[in-house]
């Protein structure tokens, strides 16, 4: 396969693979630490809530954006040819761009926000490159 082609679908394919991952460990968070009386499907309502929460209601958010982010750059960064952790990077950046949007659509508290923008998404996103590498090292 064409390595240009093979690199594009390597960001796609992560994006996916995270955007799963992501979601999953959403979707555990609302069975863990459930919001009496809200509908997860209202943003507004959810947006009304968000400032209100504890601690504990935040844990799940930053592990799915954390470990989703990981996830798919690793898938990336497995999938890419010659340019792994540009692949997982720019998995990385495509998830800070969309945490971003959260963070401003659903603005919850601001040690959150700082906590979720600075180590779930670019850090994250270079680990899963590096875990890459050592894959791909691995089993050359």
């Amino acid at each position: 396969m064409n390595p240009v082609l093979r690199n594009i679908l390597a960001v796609i394919t992560g994006i996916f693979g995270g955007s799963i991952v992501n979601m999953a460990l959403v979707e555990a968070g609302h069975k863990v630490f459930p919001i009496v009386g809200l509908d997860p499907s209202d943003m507004e309502a959810y947006a009304d809530i968000m400032p209100t929460l504890d601690f504990e209601y935040f844990i799940f958010p930053f592990l799915a954006h954390a470990v989703g982010t990981l996830v798919g750059a690793l898938i990336a960064g497995i999938i890419g040819v010659n340019i792994k952790m540009r692949v997982a990077l720019i998995v990385g950046i495509f998830f800070f761009i969309a945490g971003v949007a959260v963070n401003i659509m659903l603005p919850g508290p601001t040690w959150f926000a700082a906590v979720d923008i600075l180590l779930a998404y670019i850090p994250m996103a270079y680990f899963g490159g590096k875990m890459a590498i050592r894959f791909a090292k691995s089993n050359d």
